[in-house]
Order: structure tokens, then sequence, then C-alpha cells
């Protein structure tokens, strides 16, 4: 149970490692840097995630705590990316770690809803600046942020060390809500996993994985991809391209003594790393060289029916390939030649690939239809997959969306691009350095009436397993679209 420290305002909870300090902030109480596993420290940090060791006295939990090692995306060319990505690296072993949101535990207990970052599997932290849960608690959910293994601790394979660490981190973290969401007041039988880009592709990978069972009851998929797995032979590339830049045989043993740093900084140097075998392209089309590993992937899962009785909320954005293109000044003169090049990276017969975009598009400039080209090899056509995947083979709902809203920035060119939607989900508009001349935002006012009811959206379908719209049940149902013209606050 919770004690109340009424001269300093802080809340202390017992959790299974021991007492937690958190602060009370209005009708909410916020705990920050929870431990849910131990820190991953030399050869622990290629192993299976393990408990953390309980902990003399109470542990403070009113301060933000470390991140995992990781390069610097605080600019994405000329676009801000800090509300995703600040601080950055934030050094120390202690980092498997969630910050919590929640209600003032009053009545029943609330959802719970555990949100996964993205950044290409080798940045981002719970504690990015838009990611606070205030908008959630205030909702009536109890919403938790999660820090997971990046990069090369947590996605590169090797032969001595399980795969997929990063996942196996949110995998501990689920345990850990079951543990312990009840002293939160959250419910451990009403949680849902949600995610954005990488971490999208994290949750399909839990949800595809029979280790999940019995830990969520809902999944959300934001701009992730159902197919973004590696094949074994994709991944055994990114791990002959470490070794040469490590200049050592990459194992779990002759990597446990070697520095954070050199792994960041290694990370940094398979930018642009060639990905496609005789049989399979490259499912991420070159942006990051981590994902997951496996021999199938996470839709292929689903559709034999693992993870069916978990409700899904799957979608994404209008624009997602301009997030790679405008940014980096590269829609400004595309020509047929750069269509076509984007297509060859997901598509053994690219020409094809084009003409059949164009006939959905009939009236694209050659910028608007590499946009759109890129943005289905991404993330589209993956989460169609998974959304049909879901549809036939489970027990619980299916819903899709699509989120059309387009933002002013970068001269119009950014649109509805991957990642505009989560300040609407997070109801983080009025952050600052989402707007202005680098803002993704752009210079217009959104519509604080679309992000009020996207957000609600996404927590009555935590509560209820219905976001307020009908379900897609294959190919031909219904999608809804988020942020069209014309639309008002109808997200009830």
């Amino acid at each position: 149970m919770a004690s109340v420290d009424p001269t300093t305002v802080t809340v202390t909870v017992t959790t299974t490692s021991g007492p937690v300090r958190g602060r009370r902030d209005g009708d909410m109480t916020v705990f920050l840097d929870v431990p849910y596993s131990a820190p991953p420290v030399g050869r622990g940090r290629f192993a299976a995630p393990a408990p953390h060791e309980p902990w003399a006295g109470v542990r403070d939990a009113t301060r933000p705590g470390p991140t995992a090692p990781q390069p610097t995306r605080d600019s994405f060319g000329t676009l801000d990316m800090s509300p995703y990505f600040d601080p950055g690296w934030q050094r120390g072993d202690d980092y498997l770690t969630v910050n919590i949101w929640a209600p003032r535990p009053t009545g029943p207990t609330r959802p719970v809803m555990v949100f996964v970052h993205g950044g290409g599997f080798v940045a981002g932290s719970g504690r990015g600046p838009l990611y606070d849960g205030t908008a959630f608690a205030r909702g009536g959910v109890v919403l938790i942020t999660v820090n997971y293994r990046l990069g090369i601790p947590g996605f590169l394979h090797l032969p001595d060390a399980p795969d997929n660490r990063g996942m196996l981190d949110v995998l501990a973290a689920l345990r850990w809500v079951q543990e312990n969401a009840g002293h939160f007041g959250g419910d451990p039988d009403n949680v849902t996993l949600f995610g954005q880009s990488a971490g999208a592709i994290i949750v399909g990978g839990v949800l595809a994985d029979p280790a999940s069972s019995g830990l969520m009851r809902r999944a959300i998929i934001q701009s992730g991809t159902g197919t973004g797995a590696f094949t074994p032979e994709q991944a055994d590339m990114v791990t002959a391209a470490v070794g040469r830049e490590l200049d050592l045989e990459p194992t779990a043993g002759t990597l446990a003594e070697v520095p954070d740093e050199r792994f960041v900084a290694a990370t940094a140097a398979l930018t642009g790393l060639d990905l496609r075998t005789s049989t399979h392209h490259d499912p991420l089309g070159g942006i990051t060289s981590f994902s997951l590993v496996g021999e199938q992937q996470p839709a292929t899962a689903v559709a034999a029916g693992q993870g069916g009785e978990v409700d899904l909320l799957i979608g994404a954005n209008l624009d997602e390939g301009s997030l790679y293109l405008a940014p980096l000044g590269l829609l400004t003169d595309t020509t047929e030649t750069d269509v076509l090049d984007t297509a060859a990276r997901f598509h053994s017969d690219p020409a094809e690939a084009v003409r059949a975009c164009r006939a959905r598009h009939p009236s694209a400039s050659a910028a608007e239809l590499r946009t759109a080209v890129l943005g289905d090899g991404l993330f589209k056509a993956g989460t169609r997959r998974m959304a049909a995947a879901h549809a036939s083979a489970v027990t619980g709902g299916t819903y899709c969306y699509e989120f059309v809203w387009r933002s002013d920035a970068l001269d119009g060119q950014l649109g509805a691009s991957h990642v505009m939607e989560l300040p609407f989900v997070f109801d983080r508009l009025a952050l600052p350095s989402l707007h202005g001349p680098r803002g993704l935002l752009g210079g217009t006012e959104p519509p604080a009436p679309l992000a009020a009811g996207m957000h609600r959206s996404w927590i009555r379908f935590a509560a209820t397993g219905d976001p307020g719209w009908p379900g897609y049940e294959g190919a031909g149902g219904h999608i809804q679209r988020i942020g069209a013209a014309g639309q008002a606050d109808e997200y009830r």
C-alpha cells in the first residue's frame, strides 16, 4: 500500500525489489527510474534479463535516471527530433527501468498502458519529453514507459547469446507489471502494450512470442510492421560488419569487455549497410542495421493463431516515408529514377511496384510517389499484413486506423509523416519543441480537439477493447481515417 509524506508531498510504494518514493502532482503520482530488471553490465549486456537485487531502504523515484547507451539523435536533417530523443545517452548501468504516471488510487483499479519507444532499435528512451504520461493519468490510466537495451547489446545476433534481448527486456517489464501494477492502482488483468516505429515492431514481436501469454490483454501497433524482422542470414551480415568495425570475433564472450562507447561508435558506422540477399530484401529498407531476428515474421506467427486472445489496434500514417526524405532535402528535385531506386529497396520488380503505386495515386508527383513507395515498403505493407493476420486467425478484436492530418512543416513536404501521430496520442501538442521552423508540427496551430479525441480513443481501447469505430474484418474492412479535413471531435 502507498504511504504519503504530507511535508514533502511524496508517496512511497513497495515493489517486488523494495520500496520506491515518488512525487504527488495534483491528482496523480509520478515514479521515475524504477528498476524492473538487473543492470546489464559486462557479459550480462548479452544475457537474458535477470531480476533486480532488492535494495536497502527507500529508493528515490522522483528524478529521471540513466538511459541505454546510444548515439545522439536530437535532429534529423533540418528537423528537430529532441521531443523524441532528449536527453540522449544519460550514463549509468541501472537503466532497465520504467517511469510511471498513476491516477490517485481511489476506487477500482485502472487500466495499465505500457509504452515502448521508437528510435530504429538504436536510440530513444522512456523519458523523452513527448512521452510524459500526465494526460493518460488524468484520463484514468496507469501509464508506464520502458527503457530497453538498444543497438549491439539489445539486438546484435550472436552465436552465444539469446536473440532479441531488447524485446526480452520488454517481456521482463511486462512480468514486472503483472507483479507490481496493483501497488500503483493498476489492474494487472487489463494491460495494453503499445509502441511506435521500432517500438511497434517490438510490440508485434511480443504478440507473436508464446512467452507473452497472459502478460497483456491488448496491443497497439503504431507505424510498425509485422514483417520487419531480419532473417538469420541478414543478421549475420550485421554481426560480421560489427566484427570488422571492432576488429574482433563478435561473440558475447569477446564483446564482454568492450566499453559501451565503442558499441555506440560502431553502431553509427553501420549506417547504409546493404542487407539484401538472394532471397530477401531488407525489410526496413536500410534505415537501420538492427531489428528483431527470426526464422519467421511476427505476422506469420500471428496468422497461425499466436496471441489470439489479445485485442489489436493497428495503423500507420498517410505520408510515412516523408520523414526520411523531406528533412534531408530529398523531395525537392525528385526524379522518376529516384522513385524507381526507392522501389528497388523493397521489390524485385521496382517498375511494376511504381506502376501499381501510380495506379493508386494517378495525380501524384514524383516526390509524392517516392514518399508513398517508401512508406509502403517500410511500414504500410507490413501493417496491412499484420492486421489481416490478426483479423483472420484470432479471437481478439482487430481495429485499424490511418492518421492523415498533415503538418505544414518543411514547406508542407512533411505532411502526415512517420512519428506525426505521437503528439496527438499523448495529447502533447503544447510541447514548445514541436513548433517553429524546425518543429514537427510546423507553424500552423494543430487541432487540439483532434488530439483530445485521438488520445481518448487510445484510452477507450485500453479500457474496453473498442476504440470507438467498427472492427476490421480483413481486406476491404473498416480503416478509421483520423484527422481528415472536415472531421469534428468525433472520437468519443
